[in-house]
């Protein structure tokens, strides 16, 4: 029988870096830990790759290889600091109460509610809803909340928001080998980044204490640090988020799922949870190795790197299955692990999970009306996911 849901996710990752798919593939022989020329250490297996995330005495972001020595690159030498430096604990002890479970909902529910709204009605009515850019259009409305930009309020105010947000975390798409970035990268870089935050300055003197920023004012976090957390939430989330949304509705239609579902709404967590799994839109996290260390028999050294592969760790257990239940060796592993568990992963969740019930919420099956996959982008993702329900029933 063929696995249609599968068919579609390699799909989807092979038109986003058509050498996606091979490197997960090969990676599955890297158990636990290969050395690959250009690459560095490659891993992909759920239990070494959390022992590398949960051992900050020899692993950081900050060396060759490492998110972190991109960024400081683009934002400014505080980064070592806030990411792996003394101010990473601090700013993460300050700020963990923005992004609650509860907050989190209060957040989407406000932000993306009255859209999620429209969007259901217009499902409810018979019409065609793409999820995709549904999708694309509610993540601009949350990075347009957090970062306080002015906007016309319309649908395409909020795509030309996520593509913005796009163009930034798609210069990691030239990191891929060296996380070294050009002159010329590094200046179209802080110009994306200045447009972002342009009113981040006055946003943190008036934001009320109930937005992120006004919260960042009242706990006495810098308005730098505040606006690089805020900037590096909207870049860590603004692709991944919206990739997971459409793919699991994908997931949910190609797997017959989605009648589960539509029986019972409150597997929609469960729903999330596997759907995350098994899209893992971040599919590799790099490192760099700061002291040498030996982990499963193999001697890593000062200056390496280490390249995990978190969608291949996280699928050596199969595909989409709602009764597959809590996996102890995955955990959150697509969110990262240790220090730097994605502080924003609960507002994901809330995004992904508003999205869900809007599609479910008239109890009807949906049906997908075709699909393109976005091409030559760093977070494998849908380009256009039309869906309509069946038909109501007398």
């Amino acid at each position: 029988m063929i696995d249609r849901a599968g068919l579609h996710e390699w799909r989807v990752i092979g038109a986003a870096r058509p050498a996606l798919p091979l490197l997960l593939t090969a990676g599955r022989l890297a158990t636990p830990l290969r050395k690959v020329p250009r690459l560095g250490w490659v891993v992909a297996d759920p239990v070494t790759a959390r022992t590398i995330l949960n051992d900050p005495a020899h692993f950081n972001l900050l060396g060759e290889g490492g998110v972190g020595h991109m960024w400081a690159q683009l934002l400014g030498d505080w980064v070592n600091d806030v990411f792996d430096g003394p101010g990473h604990h601090s700013l993460r002890k300050q700020t963990r109460d923005l992004f609650t479970e509860e907050s989190a909902k209060r957040l989407a529910d406000r932000v993306l509610g009255p859209r999620l709204a429209e969007a259901g009605a217009d499902l409810a009515a018979g019409r065609t809803v793409d999820v995709a850019d549904l999708a694309r259009v509610l993540v601009g409305r949350i990075v347009a909340d957090l970062l306080h930009l002015h906007t016309a309020g319309t649908d395409q105010s909020y795509r030309e928001i996520f593509a913005t947000g796009e163009q930034l975390a798609t210069l990691a798409l030239h990191a891929s080998t060296s996380t070294h970035l050009a002159p010329s990268t590094i200046t179209r870089g802080r110009e994306i980044v200045a447009r972002l935050t342009a009113n981040v300055p006055e946003a943190f003197r008036t934001a009320p204490p109930t937005t992120v920023l006004g919260r960042c004012r009242e706990l006495g976090v810098e308005q730098q640090h505040a606006q690089g957390l805020s900037t590096l939430l909207m870049v860590a989330g603004t692709e991944t988020a919206a990739s997971a949304m459409a793919r699991i509705v994908a997931l949910l239609h190609d797997t017959g799922a989605q009648h589960d579902v539509l029986k019972d709404q409150e597997l929609i967590p469960d729903a999330v949870r596997e759907g995350l799994r098994v899209t893992t839109p971040a599919a590799a996290i790099g490192r760099s190795v700061t002291a040498d260390v030996t982990i499963a028999g193999r001697t890593l050294r000062a200056g390496e790197r280490v390249l995990i592969l978190t969608h291949a760790a996280n699928n050596r257990v199969g595909g989409f299955s709602l009764d597959r239940g809590y996996l102890p060796e995955q955990r959150q592993l697509w969110f990262g692990a240790g220090r730097h568990l994605c502080l924003g992963a609960p507002l994901a969740r809330a995004e992904i999970g508003g999205l869900l019930r809007m599609v479910a919420g008239s109890g009807r099956s949906w049906t997908i009306r075709g699909r393109r996959y976005r091409r030559r982008v760093l977070i494998p993702s849908y380009e256009s996911l039309p869906v309509t329900l069946a038909p109501a029933g007398p």
